[in-house]
């Protein structure tokens, strides 16, 4: 891979957004590893484990690779277009077609949104019950998605700043696993042959598609740094800083999941992973080490919060970027004067994330997410290669042009039958679909009536 630098004709360098270019080098690396790190590994792990067995390294290993294959694609188109909008933005400029463009946004915010709702699920569970559970689950879920708003209206520099914070609690709790892992090896504690177990029985086909179902769930905790793109006309320097930051993130995070994975199947038996909706605090429970089980769960809190708020910041930016691509209707793209922050699109999103946080379970709304983006995923790494026809005057990141067209293969196998992915999923992501299609129709109907079409 390689990359090249900007010259002095490069769009990032004119002042041609109203949003505030708040993100430096530094923080935008914070931020990507902070909306990589999450709900995934703090909540899902257990049920990964229970797809595939003591091998729960695996399918993180596998999805490492995925991520790395499709961020690669990413880095290119955020280097040629660093505007907001992202996949729906590389759609409409690869294929023209716009249908299809707005499908793939869609996909994108309600893939956004399944996770913030996942993640709101994750925040008022098991690891909140190790404080109280005076409060019904879902009323806990909808005032945080409530709380998570205000705070994204205060503005992106708020926003990103208190993701760095929460970044590095999260990153402290994941630190703790693995020093709590360390212990357990040189004690001679734990169970290594675990390691090489697969739930599946027998060889062959079954195994394959256990693995892949594992991979496909487990996958999930690996998105977000496609959400990073979307900050594009927020950075400062984006051509130049896009790169590093997101290749820092995959690979930063993807080692801390491979590790805690090893960890977590070494201290605990998978079935024990698999009841567990706080997989985290049973591999802090089983370890040598006397930490406190309690402090654990509020830095898992932590943790989810950080997976939340940026989905919903991320969300919101969507909405800002397609309705200035006259996607979606303008009053989406409408600023805080002031604060210059995309209000109406914040107000939209979190109103759908209320709705979403009813429709299911962490398992079900986080492998919706997953399905959703590995879908995007195809697009955009087969967009990538369409676009090679479309040469911009500054100089940018270039990927090889092996990189998407495995990334594409493997993500269109993720979300195939194949990976033995339950069906109220693929019926959750038809339904929001059509409401998209719906949508869709509405605002083409609107725009003919008023001859703006």
């Amino acid at each position: 891979m390689s990359a090249n630098g900007s010259d002095a004709a490069a769009p990032e360098r004119q002042d041609d957004t109203p949003l505030k270019r708040a993100i430096g080098p530094k923080l935008l690396v914070l931020f990507v590893i902070g909306d990589i790190l999450g709900t995934g590994i703090y909540a899902t792990t257990g049920q990964v484990a229970g797809k595939v067995g003591g091998a729960l390294w695996l399918p993180f290993v596998i999805g490492f690779v995925v991520a790395i294959l499709t961020a690669a694609s990413y880095v290119e188109l955020v280097g040629k277009y660093p505007k907001a909008a992202g996949a729906a933005l590389y759609t409409q400029k690869a294929f023209h077609v716009p249908f299809l463009t707005f499908i793939v946004a869609f996909m994108v915010m309600c893939s956004g949104l399944s996770s913030a709702s996942a993640a709101a699920r994750a925040f008022s569970g098991d690891y909140l019950a190790e404080f109280t559970d005076v409060f019904p689950p879902t009323l806990v879920a909808v005032l945080f998605i409530v709380a998570l708003a205000a705070l994204n209206l205060r503005g992106v520099s708020e926003s990103v700043k208190t993701n760095v914070v929460l970044t590095l609690v999260e990153l402290t709790g994941l630190a703790i696993i693995l020093a709590i892992g360390a212990w357990a090896v040189l004690s001679g504690d734990g169970e290594p042959s675990r390691l090489g177990e697969f739930q599946a029985e027998g060889t062959g086909f079954a195994l394959m598609t256990s693995i892949l179902g594992a991979t496909a769930l487990g996958f999930f905790a690996f998105v977000g740094f496609e959400d990073s793109v979307n900050m594009a006309e927020e950075t400062k320097d984006p051509v130049r800083t896009f790169p590093r930051a997101i290749f820092t993130g995959v690979l930063v995070t993807g080692t801390i999941y491979i590790l805690v994975a090893l960890v977590s199947s070494l201290l605990v038996d998978y079935r024990v992973l698999e009841d567990s909706s706080g997989p985290l605090l049973e591999v802090v429970k089983a370890g040598g080490l006397d930490f406190p089980p309690k402090l654990f769960a509020l830095i898992a809190l932590f943790a989810v919060t950080n997976s939340a708020l940026i989905n919903i910041m991320m969300a919101s930016r969507l909405c800002y970027g397609m309705a200035n691509e006259r996607i979606l209707p303008r009053a989406l793209g409408r600023v805080l004067p002031r604060r210059r922050t995309p209000v109406v699109g914040i107000v939209f999103v979190s109103l759908l994330a209320i709705g979403l946080v009813s429709t299911g379970e962490i398992e079900g709304l986080g492998d919706t997410t997953a399905f959703l983006l590995l879908c995007v995923f195809a697009v955009v790494n087969i967009a990538v290669l369409v676009l090679r026809r479309d040469p911009v005057e500054h100089r940018h990141f270039r990927t090889p042009t092996a990189l998407p067209v495995l990334g594409a293969i493997a993500s269109l196998i993720l979300a195939s039958p194949l990976s033995d992915r339950p069906a109220n999923v693929y019926i959750r992501a038809g339904v929001l679909l059509a409401i998209g299609i719906g949508l869709w129709g509405v605002n083409k109907l609107v725009l003919r009536v008023r001859g703006e079409e």
